[in-house]
C-alpha cells in the first residue's frame, strides 16, 4: 500500500463533515504541552512568571524565541544556548514505486522537504527508519534493502548531510522514512506565518503523483486499465510514472535557498493532505487575516484525463489528491514571484554551482504562480473552474493549459485582477 492509499483510507474514516487534516490536527493538539498564561503586572505589563521566579533559585529560566509546534512541517524549539533553535522533523510511509533505490531517494527527499519548507538549506544529521517485511525471503531482503538504504544515503549526501544511524525492525510491511535535525540561527529559517494580502502563491512541483503511480499499477490490471485506456496510452502512463518518480526524488533545496533571496513570507510542502489541505493548514498559521485563492493547477500531463475518466475518484481537481514528496507552496511578494520562478528554472545544482546559483551541470526546476493571497478568515479554496496546466514529461513540448492559449510556464507575474479574469474565461 502506498502512502497515498493510506491517506485515502484514513480520510474515509474521518467523521462526516470534518476534513481529515482538521480531525488529525485536533487529535495532535493533545501532544502540545500546557503553557502557563502570562501574569499581568501592576503597570499593565507582564509580571514575572513562575519560570522567572524559578531562575532566582538557580533553576533554568524560560527559553524565549520563535516556537513552532504541532500542525506544521517541523517543530522549532528554542534552545538554552546563544539564541539557537532546534528544528526537527520525521516522516515515513509505505513504498509506492517499484525501484527500491528510487524509493530510498524519495523517502529522504520527503523528510528533508519539511526543513526546506522553513527555508532551511542545511541539515546537521539524518536518521533512517526502515521496516523490513516479514513476507520477504532472505534473497529478496538482500537485494532490495541495500538499494533502498543506498538511495536514502545518496539523497542525504546530495542535500549536504549524512545518515548517522536510525532504527530497523521486522514488520508485515515495508516502511521507509527518517528523521532530519538541524540547529539554526534565527535568520536561517523562515517562520510560516507572515503572508499578507497582495502576496501570490507559487508551487515548485506539479501535482498528480498519486494518479501517475496508480495508473502505472493499472497497466497490469485489465479491469481498471479498461476504464482509462480511451484517454491515455500505455506509453503516456509510463512517461507520467517516470516523471512523477523523478519529481518525488528531487530535493526542494533550491526553492528553500531562493525563499530567502526573494523574501518569502510563508511556505509548506505538499504531501498527504493534497494541495488544498496543506494550503488550508498554512492559512490557519498566518498572523494576518488572509485567504489563499488557487486559480491554477499544474498537473503531470494526462493525469487530469485519467482522473476524470475515473469519476474524479482521486480528488485531483478538487485539490485533495495526496502527493508524495511534493513541491513547496510559497507565499511571495507579488513583485518577486516572477523572478523567483525564472531563477528556479535557471538554477543548477551540480559540479561548479553553489546552491541557488546559476552554472553547474544539473537541470533547473519549473515553478508556477498558482494563486493569490487576499484578505480573509485564514482559509483556502480553489476556484470553481481552475486553469489546468498540463506539465509534460522532460524533453516534451511546452505545457498546454485548458481554457487558455497562453502558457503559465512563462514568468510574467499576473496581477490579482488578471487572476480573477482568467478564472472567468
Amino acid at each position: 500500500m502506498s502512502d497515498s492509499a493510506a491517506a485515502a483510507q484514513a480520510a474515509d474514516m474521518a467523521s462526516p463533515g470534518v476534513s481529515f487534516p482538521e480531525a488529525l490536527l485536533k487529535l495532535l493538539e493533545g501532544l502540545e504541552p500546557d503553557r502557563p498564561a502570562p501574569v499581568a503586572g501592576e503597570d499593565g505589563g507582564t509580571a514575572a512568571g513562575p519560570g522567572e521566579e524559578a531562575a532566582d533559585y538557580g533553576q533554568l529560566a524560560p527559553v524565549t524565541g520563535p516556537r513552532l509546534g504541532i500542525g506544521m512541517d517541523c517543530c522549532v524549539i528554542p534552545l538554552r544556548h546563544g539564541g539557537l533553535s532546534l528544528v526537527q522533523t520525521t516522516d515515513f510511509f509505505y513504498p509506492l514505486v517499484e525501484d527500491p533505490y528510487m524509493m530510498g531517494r524519495i523517502a529522504c527527499a520527503n523528510v528533508l522537504s519539511d526543513l526546506y519548507a522553513m527555508g532551511i538549506t542545511e541539515c546537521d544529521n539524518m536518521l533512517m527508519l526502515l521496516s523490513v517485511s516479514q513476507k520477504m525471503n532472505e534473497k529478496e531482503r538482500e537485494r532490495v534493502m541495500p538499494l533502498m538504504i543506498k538511495g536514502f544515503r545518496d539523497a542525504a549526501e546530495e542535500g549536504g548531510t549524512s545518515v548517522t544511524g536510525g532504527q530497523t525492525v521486522m514488520n508485515p510491511w515495508i516502511i521507509v522514512g527518517g528523521v532530519a535535525t538541524v540547529v539554526c540561527q534565527p535568520n536561517d529559517f523562515i517562520m510560516p506565518d507572515s503572508a499578507v494580502p497582495g502576496d501570490v502563491l507559487v508551487l515548485t512541483k506539479p501535482l498528480g503523483t498519486q494518479v501517475a503511480v496508480n495508473a502505472h499499477q493499472w497497466l497490469d490490471m485489465p479491469d481498471k486499465w479498461n476504464k482509462v485506456k480511451l484517454v491515455v496510452t500505455r506509453e503516456e502512463v509510463e512517461q507520467a510514472y517516470q516523471e512523477a518518480m523523478f519529481n518525488m526524488a528531487t530535493l526542494n533545496r533550491t526553492a528553500a535557498a531562493l525563499m530567502h533571496k526573494f523574501n518569502a513570507h510563508a511556505a509548506t510542502d505538499i504531501t498527504g493532505f493534497g494541495i488544498l489541505g496543506h494550503a488550508r493548514n498554512l492559512a490557519k498559521q498566518q498572523r494576518s487575516d488572509v485567504a489563499f485563492v488557487i486559480h491554477n493547477l499544474p498537473i503531470i500531463a494526462k493525469m487530469t484525463a485519467i482522473s476524470k475518466a475515473c469519476g474524479n475518484r482521486f480528488g485531483l481537481l478538487q485539490g485533495t489528491s495526496p502527493e508524495t514528496s511534493g513541491g513547496l507552496l510559497i507565499c511571495l511578494p507579488r513583485e518577486q514571484a516572477a523572478r523567483f520562478c525564472a531563477e528556479m528554472k535557471s538554477c543548477r545544482l551540480g559540479v561548479g554551482a553553489q546552491l541557488g546559483q546559476e552554472g553547474g551541470t544539473g537541470e533547473g526546476q519549473q515553478a508556477w504562480i498558482i494563486g493569490i493571497v487576499e484578505k480573509g478568515s485564514r482559509c483556502a479554496r480553489i476556484i470553481d473552474k481552475p486553469r489546468i496546466i498540463e506539465v509534460p514529461p522532460r524533453g516534451s513540448i511546452s505545457g498546454v493549459q485548458e481554457g487558455s492559449n497562453s502558457s503559465m510556464n512563462n514568468t510574467n507575474t499576473p496581477s490579482p485582477s488578471e487572476m480573477q479574469s482568467s478564472a472567468v474565461n
